[in-house]
C-alpha cells in the first residue's frame, strides 16, 4: 500500500468485531489524520467568514481559502486559479454548466452526447437540458469488451459530457482522443472527473477539455466541497445560477450587477474549513505522487481481477486489462443478490458497495439489477483482497456452494464484458 493505514484513524477500528477492510473508496475515501486535524484547526484557530471581514481573522481565513484554490489549479494543471470554482460536489459542478452554459447556448436540433456508462449525475442534468431546449440527447455505446465506441460527431454536436473513468466498470475513457473528435466539429467537452481525478494524473491543458468536475471527498478530503474547472473565457460568458451575498458587484433597488469569476458562482457563505482541509488532502496526495497512485491502483485492482477470475465463481464486469481500468471491480456471486452478499461481508468486517451505483441505464445494458463493487485506494493492499475472497466462504456457508462456469464476453446475452456465467443460473 502507498499510504500507511495508521494515517487513517478509522481504518484502525473494528466492525462487527473484525478489523475493518474498507473497499468503498469509489463512493467516498477515508480521511488521513492530517486532513482531520486541518479541519479541526480551521475551526479552532481560524474560524471566520471569507471575503467579508476587514479584520485579521477574516483576512487569514480568506488567504487560506484562496491558497487552496491555487493548489487545486496546480493539481489539475490549470494555468489560472480563477478558472477554479468551488461547489458543494461534482454533481453541483455539472449542474452549474448545464444550467448556466447549456440552457443559454443549446437550441432545438442541437446534439448533446453522453455515454452508456454515465453516473446519474452526468446524465440526468443533460436529460433536463434536452427536455427544456429541444436538443437531441445521444449516447456513446458500450462495446462487449467494456470500452466505449466513440461513435461519430457532426456539426450539430455542441457538447460531449463523459466520465473520465466509470464508477461501475472502471473503464478509463480516452478523453484526449474524444476531445480531438469533438473540437474538430466545434463541440465542447465536459469531463466528469469524480473517479478520474482521485486516481491518476490529470492535466486539463494536456487533455484539452473545456469543463472538468470532481469532488474533494473522493480524494481524501472532506465532504461538501466540489470543483468545477472551466476555461476562463467560458466562465466569463456564463451567468450565475445562485444569487445572493458574496457574488455581487453592486445592488440597487431595481437590479444588480455581478462580481468577477470565479466568485460570481460562489454565492453565500463558503465551506471555508472544508476547503482548507481539502488543500491538506491535495498536499498529502502530492507527497505520494499521482503517478504512484495510478500504478498502485493498477496493481491492487489487477490482483483482485486475477483472483476473482481464477476463482471462477464470479461474474466480472468491465475491461479485464488493468491498463484501461481504474481501481474499481464490480462483480456478482452466482445467483445471490448483491445486497445479501454485502450484508454477509459486512459481518466479516468488509465494507463493499452493492446496488445499481447510480447507473441504472448501465445495469439494464448489463442485464442485471445490481452488482457488488469493491473499490481500492492508496490505503488498500493485496491482503485486503485476500480478506475479501476469504469471506466468501461465509457467503457459501449461508447460501450454499456456487458452481463454476465458463467465461462469457457477449453483452447481447445480458452478461457483462469479461463475465463468468454460472452454470444453471439463468439470467
Amino acid at each position: 500500500m502507498l499510504a500507511a493505514k495508521a494515517d487513517f484513524p478509522l481504518l484502525g477500528t473494528t466492525m462487527r468485531g473484525r478489523s475493518l477492510v474498507y473497499l468503498d473508496s469509489a463512493a467516498t475515501t477515508q480521511k488521513p489524520r492530517a486532513v482531520i486535524e486541518a479541519l479541526t484547526r480551521a475551526y479552532e484557530c481560524g474560524n471566520a467568514n471569507v471575503h467579508r471581514g476587514a479584520y485579521e481573522l477574516s483576512e487569514r481565513a480568506t488567504a487560506l481559502y484562496e491558497e487552496t484554490r491555487e493548489r487545486v489549479a496546480r493539481f489539475v494543471g490549470a494555468g489560472d486559479p480563477r478558472e477554479i470554482v468551488f461547489t458543494r460536489n461534482a454533481t453541483e459542478a455539472i449542474n452549474l454548466v448545464a444550467r448556466s452554459w447549456a440552457l443559454a447556448t443549446l437550441k432545438q436540433g442541437d446534439e448533446l452526447i453522453v455515454s452508456e456508462i454515465e453516473h446519474h449525475s452526468n446524465l440526468v442534468p443533460w436529460q433536463e437540458v434536452a427536455r427544456i431546449t429541444g436538443a437531441r440527447l445521444s449516447h456513446l455505446e458500450l462495446r462487449p469488451d467494456g470500452t466505449l465506441d466513440l461513435g461519430a460527431m457532426t456539426s450539430r454536436t455542441k457538447l460531449v459530457a463523459v466520465t473520465g473513468a466509470s464508477n461501475v466498470l472502471g473503464t478509463i475513457v480516452p478523453v484526449r482522443r474524444l476531445v480531438g473528435m469533438a473540437h474538430a466539429v466545434g463541440a465542447l467537452v465536459l469531463v466528469d472527473g469524480a473517479q478520474m481525478v482521485p486516481q491518476m494524473p490529470v492535466n486539463v491543458t494536456e487533455l484539452g477539455c473545456d469543463f472538468l468536475a470532481f469532488s474533494s471527498h473522493k480524494m481524501l478530503g472532506p465532504t461538501g466541497v466540489g470543483v468545477l474547472w472551466a476555461r476562463r473565457e467560458l466562465l466569463e460568458a456564463m451567468e450565475p445560477i445562485v444569487f445572493g451575498g458574496g457574488m455581487i458587484r453592486e445592488v440597487w433597488r431595481g437590479g444588480s450587477s455581478f462580481g468577477e469569476v470565479p466568485w460570481r458562482f460562489e454565492a453565500g457563505t463558503s465551506s471555508y474549513a472544508e476547503v482548507v482541509a481539502f488543500g491538506e488532502a491535495l498536499r498529502y496526495l502530492g507527497t505520494i505522487g499521482m503517478a504512484a497512485v495510478r500504478e498502485h491502483e493498477k496493481t491492487v485492482a489487477g490482483y483482485a481481477l486475477g483472483r476473482l477470475l481464477d476463482d471462477g465463481r464470479f461474474e466480472l464486469y468491465g475491461p479485464l486489462d488493468p491498463e484501461i481500468r481504474a481501481g474499481v471491480v464490480s462483480f456478482n456471486f452466482g445467483a445471490i443478490h448483491p445486497h445479501d452478499v454485502a450484508t454477509i461481508l459486512d459481518g466479516e468486517g468488509i465494507a463493499v458497495r452493492a446496488g445499481h451505483h447510480c447507473c441504472m441505464p448501465l445495469m439494464r445494458k448489463l442485464g442485471v439489477a445490481a452488482t457488488v463493487r469493491a473499490s481500492v485506494y492508496v490505503y488498500n493492499g493485496q491482503e485486503d483482497i485476500d480478506r475479501l475472497l476469504s469471506a466468501f466462504g461465509q457467503v457459501e456457508r449461508i447460501f450454499g456452494k456456487q458452481r463454476r462456469g465458463a467465461c462469457r464476453t457477449d453483452l447481447s446475452s445480458g452478461l457483462a464484458p469479461g463475465s463468468i456465467e454460472v452454470a444453471g443460473q439463468g439470467r
